[in-house]
């Protein structure tokens, strides 16, 4: 089985031909997830992740991240903790336990620190005018500001598949509020004999329907990584509409262990972006065409 990379949004470019490196030189693929989510949370340019993210109403970065290993099941993930520099860094850590592998707020940032793991002050002075620019504008628009990305990586290393997400969650979030990404399931889910899927967008609306889980289900039952997310978006879209319930913008991304790949999204033609390698493409930019339908290099 061929080496793979998929990951959201065209931020994650340098990320992912930095991973392709390093696995040519013989890296594995945990150290690949690791080695794109940190390029993008150590870029203060990407001001959804890690440093120079967005804060939230009482202007702190608060940073989420989670890694799963589709070969042994094991996951870890934080929550809610500041000014951890590498976040997808101590989930990585916390993936190789069995027990106490998610850990919230201060938790997480003393076990970072018992680790070794590098702290710094996460708001740079631009994320910090942003805020103050926020809560101005909320004075007259309430809820004006509520921009999220999220990093989301899976690589396929032969027969190994992991994956990994880092975020500082929704601008002017309220203190303590979690989305998808760190919860497993929901923002990611990785197993290596069947592929791997994890999501971006309004963390709500994707922890209602367990979308990674169910597109990795789906891709249990014989679908392309392509048609899990496709299949797995639009009927979690119809079955909350059927409650009178909007899904807001929500995206995927999957590998799967017969080397599909595939991406879909609810957002307009050409604004959902993930970048796709693998050793007869090199790294670049793709976008989504047609909704859930269809995938159009770019």
């Amino acid at each position: 089985m061929s080496n793979a990379i998929i990951a959201a949004w065209n931020m994650s470019l340098e990320g992912v031909k930095a991973a392709c490196e390093l696995l040519k030189n013989g890296g594995e693929a945990p150290e690949a997830v690791k080695k794109a989510v940190n390029l993008v949370e150590d870029n203060p340019g990407f001001s959804s992740v890690g440093y120079g993210g967005l804060p939230n109403r009482l202007g702190e970065v608060e940073l989420d991240a989670a890694y799963m290993d589709g070969s042994t099941g094991y996951y870890g993930g934080i929550l809610g903790a500041k000014g951890i520099a590498n976040p997808i860094d101590a989930a990585i850590k916390l993936s190789k336990r069995h027990l106490n592998c998610l850990l919230s707020g201060a938790g997480a940032e003393q076990f970072a620190r018992i680790e070794g793991l590098a702290f710094k002050n996460m708001l740079t002075a631009e994320s910090k005018k942003k805020w103050e620019e926020a809560l101005e504008k909320e004075k007259t628009s309430p809820g004006a500001y509520r921009g999220h990305d999220t990093v989301c990586v899976i690589v396929r290393k032969d027969k190994h598949i992991a994956a990994g997400v880092s975020t500082s969650g929704l601008f002017m979030k309220e203190p303590g509020r979690i989305g998808d990404s760190p919860i497993v399931g929901a923002g990611l889910y990785a197993d290596s004999a069947i592929g791997a899927v994890s999501a971006t967008g309004h963390g709500e609306d994707i922890i209602r329907g367990c979308l990674s889980y169910e597109a990795v289900r789906l891709m249990e039952q014989g679908r392309s990584a392509q048609e899990a997310c496709k299949t797995a978006l639009a009927a979690h879209i119809a079955r909350m509409k059927s409650k009178g319930f909007a899904i807001k913008d929500v995206s995927l991304v999957a590998l799967g262990a017969d080397g599909s790949f595939g991406a879909a999204t609810n957002l307009k033609d050409g604004e959902f972006t993930f970048v796709y390698a693998d050793e007869t493409h090199p790294p670049a930019v793709w976008t989504i065409s047609g909704g859930v339908q269809h995938i159009a290099a770019r």
